[in-house]
């Protein structure tokens, strides 16, 4: 096991996964923030896990729902690792769109917006290129919008949104 310095000259043991990769395993909230050891948490998304496309949506939608945005993200973010190369754009785009809205709950309102600016870039110019009206049953042009929105509200605001209640309808209104 390697160590870390703590910062004071002590040398402090690294958290490993199984396969002895870094990985921090302080407990989360459920914005993904890290708490102190030994504190409740919410679970972590179990990590490269291949889903179909409609798995990941699905699965990605109830976690947007809950307010939980960052697991979203880990979901997003599985589809576009393991997904086939003419799909990453719009998996990576929708894990954009998931991390910007955790920011803007979290209160972090440049880097929140920045990243639905991006996301909605992402997605939106994936769904041009792709030429697919509604791959998987998603809307990329109304996503651009709801986080183009978010972005403006998030900037003009100032202050951090409630991730539940500003959840995108990712295959459009229920």
């Amino acid at each position: 096991m390697s160590s870390t310095s703590s910062g004071r000259g002590q040398a402090t043991a690294r958290d490993r996964d199984a396969e002895g990769r870094a990985r921090n395993a302080r407990p989360r909230d459920g914005l993904g923030r890290p708490l102190p050891y030994g504190a409740d948490g919410v679970a972590r998304q179990p990590e490269g896990v291949v889903r179909t496309p409609g798995e990941t949506v699905v699965e990605a939608q109830e976690l947007l729902d809950a307010g939980k945005p960052f697991h979203a993200h880990e979901v997003f973010e599985d589809a576009w690792k393991s997904g086939p190369e003419a799909e990453r754009a719009l998996w990576r785009g929708l894990a954009q769109l998931a991390v910007g809205l955790t920011h803007a709950a979290r209160g972090n309102v440049t880097g929140g917006a920045r990243l639905l600016r991006r996301g909605a870039g992402a997605v939106e110019e994936w769904g041009a290129r792709a030429g697919v009206e509604r791959p998987y049953g998603l809307d990329p042009a109304a996503l651009a919008a709801w986080a183009r929105e978010l972005a403006d509200d998030v900037e003009r605001d100032g202050r951090p949104v409630d991730a539940r209640e500003r959840a995108p309808r990712l295959r459009g209104a229920a």
